[in-house]
């Protein structure tokens, strides 16, 4: 049938079997007058997509097409569109494609926190048709969801901010850090880096807590002042009371001694983790908390505010993501997925080509 009412992409049919992917046609919902249609040049691979595919978070609707660091062109925009987008425009969209937009979270800048919020691959839509993701040819996004890329970024050092890097940049801003903050950033990966890189560039003083001693040089690169290796004994003694808060960026929690991180933080200091793991929080007592009152939390993407924010910020300051390109086909994302659940990239991976596997799309 084609585009558009099917895109073309490739799926995996069974979590056991996640390194299989095959390419085929699927579904496209309805359009709406609110939708923007992108015709997708290229696609970041992030642990989400992992934790999808091979059942680390639980079962998912089969086949899926994963895939949300979304990079490409505007080829179809509604008629109720309100976000200035054009046919054309370069454009991005992330791990969110709709939102009810009147809740009171979405009201208040909030639609991150959206209850109706729809998932860009996995969620079903209201026509009963099921959300697939960026490893595609085409995909079809409500409006506030899509963001216009600023010329100064390369499509493919783009991609993979528009889920971990708005993913670590959120964060970072609502906990007030600028000028004067100490921040410590825990896990230097495809998250981490860029953790980094966004607290550097909003001013603060960053210390990269490691479990991998040999990375410091690339801490350092980024921006890092300090570098801890969380290996060593007693590494957390000379930074009793040092750090404004803590943003985990690791999925490896469950081997944390949250004692020692939480020593770390100010008085009222606040640990606070995007890495979501498969495994479980370590057990944590009330009294963990008591020495210096810290906080515990986490949270979940951005909001339209912050991603345009994000992306002004890293175009005016030549914020570069660090990136490794795979083609797209069956054989590269089965690559792609293999070296992100391995961490055998440094640091994220982006598939690319697009046009090879699906045509020049109008």
């Amino acid at each position: 049938m084609g585009y558009p009412d099917t895109a073309e992409g490739f799926m995996v049919h069974d979590q056991k079997k996640w390194t299989e992917f095959k390419k085929e046609e699927f579904p496209m919902k309805k359009f709406e007058d609110r939708d923007i249609d992108i015709a997708i040049d290229c696609c970041g691979v992030c642990g989400s997509d992992i934790h999808t595919i091979t059942g680390g978070w639980g079962d998912c609707p089969l086949p899926i097409c994963v895939g949300h660091e979304i990079v490409g062109r505007a080829i179809k925009v509604g008629d109720g569109v309100k976000t200035g987008i054009k046919v054309g425009d370069r454009v991005g969209a992330g791990a969110q494609i709709g939102a009810d937009l009147t809740c009171v979270n979405c009201k208040a800048d909030q639609e991150n926190y959206c209850p109706n919020m729809v998932d860009t691959y996995g969620a079903k839509h209201n026509d009963g048709t099921v959300a697939q993701g960026g490893f595609s040819s085409h995909i079809r996004v409500q409006d506030y969801f899509v963001f216009k890329i600023p010329d100064a970024l390369d499509s493919d050092i783009a991609a993979p901010m528009l889920c971990a890097g708005i993913t670590t940049y959120s964060p970072l801003v609502r906990l007030g850090c600028g000028p004067g903050k100490k921040v410590g950033i825990s896990g230097l990966g495809g998250l981490g880096h860029y953790a980094v890189m966004w607290a550097k560039a909003l001013g603060a003083e960053v210390y990269v807590l490691s479990h991998t001693a040999s990375k410091k040089e690339d801490a350092m690169k980024l921006g890092a002042s300090h570098f801890i290796d969380v290996n060593q004994k007693d590494w957390q003694k000379p930074l009793a009371f040092t750090l404004d808060f803590i943003l985990n960026t690791a999925d490896v929690m469950k081997d944390f001694n949250m004692s020692n991180y939480f020593s770390c933080l100010k008085v009222m200091g606040r640990f606070h983790t995007v890495g979501l793991p498969d495994a479980p929080l370590p057990q944590l007592m009330a009294q963990d908390f008591a020495p210096n009152g810290c906080y515990l939390g986490g949270s979940h993407l951005g909001n339209r505010q912050e991603m345009e924010a994000m992306l002004e910020l890293a175009a005016k300051q030549d914020i570069s993501s660090w990136i490794e390109k795979i083609p797209i086909s069956e054989e590269g994302c089965s690559n792609a997925a293999k070296k992100v659940k391995e961490n055998d990239v440094r640091y994220r991976v982006v598939l690319t080509d697009f046009d090879k596997q699906f045509g020049k799309r109008a």
